[in-house]
């Protein structure tokens, strides 16, 4: 009787091409991680830096557009006023139909800023505190800006507008690019409206203004007052940027200034990466006599 062939383990050479297949874990992990990142709600108590930028941004657009037609493409205030007063003016006993320019640049400016201000209750649906929609958002603010950019270089019209002497844009791009203007700063106005803090009238200082007169502690130069300092530095900011608008429209001319106008936006829009987290607070609470703990 015969016995059975010996069985031969035969092992796999290290320089075979055999490769385990790789765990798909670690990369789900890592796609859950960046996904959490983006989406989860920044502190907006500790987003100084890109709301100031916000502010800086206001002054900045608004030196651009002012110095060629003695308008804003941010404060929706005198637009609105000008514009009843246009309608006014129907009511004269000789009704004035002229549709003047500056009328069109205020509607202009108006209704663009309007339809800024809806895209950005796209915030909505991801939170306006997320992270991904404070970059996401500014990065469309900028590629306005650009737009704005790109329609007033074609243009070709003039960046300064003589005293007593009316607005110089008046062709469709100088329009086009002033309403780009507009609704970016309508955008910007809500997303910084909705973070609920001292910066969120990023876009007008009126209100500010009377805020800053009112507040109690105004004159406790000797300690820090979280409200007021913000309040100084939306209105020092905004300062700066029209001066800082006003220069380099100066020696570059618009297009070239909105350009710059749109690498800052970028540069606001990758800070919102820097922000951390929002984090559970703990307040003092008050117990059942109603004092506190």
């Amino acid at each position: 009787m015969s016995l059975p062939a010996p069985v031969v383990e035969r092992r796999r050479s290290q320089s075979s091409s055999y490769r385990r297949p790789r765990s798909s874990g670690a990369d789900d992990a890592t796609i859950v991680t960046v996904k959490g990142f983006f989406l989860e709600e920044i502190d907006e108590q500790r987003a100084t830096v890109p709301l100031v930028g916000y502010c800086f941004m206001t002054g900045f657009l608004n030196a651009v557009c002012f110095s060629a037609i003695f308008a804003w493409c941010a404060s929706q205030t005198g637009n609105t006023i000008q514009l009843s007063i246009a309608i006014g003016r129907l009511l004269d006993k000789e009704p004035d139909h002229l549709y003047r320019l500056s009328d069109r640049l205020a509607l202009i400016s108006l209704l663009s800023f309007i339809l800024g201000g809806f895209v950005g209750r796209i915030g909505e649906r991801v939170g306006y505190g997320a992270r991904v929609w404070l970059v996401c958002g500014t990065l469309l603010q900028a590629l306005l800006t650009m737009g704005a950019a790109i329609a007033l270089w074609r243009s070709h019209m003039p960046w300064y507008a003589d005293p007593g002497s009316g607005p110089v844009w008046t062709t469709v791009l100088a329009f086009l690019g002033y309403g780009f203007m507009s609704a970016s700063m309508g955008l910007q106005g809500v997303m910084a409206k909705r973070l609920n803090t001292q910066f969120a009238t990023s876009v007008v200082l009126t209100s500010i203004w009377c805020e800053l007169i009112s507040e109690p502690k105004l004159f406790h130069l000797r300690r820090v007052v979280v409200d007021r300092d913000r309040k100084i530095l939306t209105i020092l900011f905004m300062l700066l940027g029209g001066f800082s608008g006003r220069c380099v429209l100066d020696e570059v001319g618009p297009a070239i200034t909105l350009g710059i106008a749109a690498g800052l936006r970028l540069i606001i829009s990758g800070w919102w990466l820097l922000i951390p987290k929002k984090t559970e607070r703990k307040f003092d609470e008050e117990n059942d006599n109603g004092f506190e703990k």
